[in-house]
């Protein structure tokens, strides 16, 4: 009962997320104010216990998420076979890409606590 309760709590974030976000014209989209409210939401024990075991049975089930991928891969077998390469070098180098600048803003914000 404790799971459903977490994951009633994460879809309700979500959705107050959305809310805020439509209501107000905001640029972010409604999930991610909604994954903010969770964050805040969460020091709060009553928040935090229920989350905890939705998200331990959402982890442990983590691979039925890709059955979707699997089957959609599958069914562009086509797409694939045509833009198959330049897939994979987007893939590579947008992965790059997102290391690269992880790496420099945690350079920089170690170097703003050494200072």
């Amino acid at each position: 009962m404790n799971g459903l309760r977490g994951l009633a709590w994460l879809l309700a974030m979500q959705s107050l997320g959305e809310l805020l976000s439509r209501g107000l014209s905001l640029s972010f989209p409604g999930p991610v104010i909604g994954m903010l409210l969770l964050l805040l939401a969460l020091q709060l024990p009553m928040v935090r216990e229920p989350v905890a075991e939705c998200a331990n049975f959402l982890l442990s089930h983590l691979s039925l998420l890709f059955v979707p991928v699997g089957v959609g891969v599958m069914t562009h077998l086509g797409l694939l076979g045509q833009y198959g390469v330049r897939m994979l070098v987007v893939v590579v180098v947008s992965t790059w890409f997102g290391l690269a600048v992880t790496v420099l803003v945690l350079r920089a914000f170690k170097g703003r606590r050494d200072a």
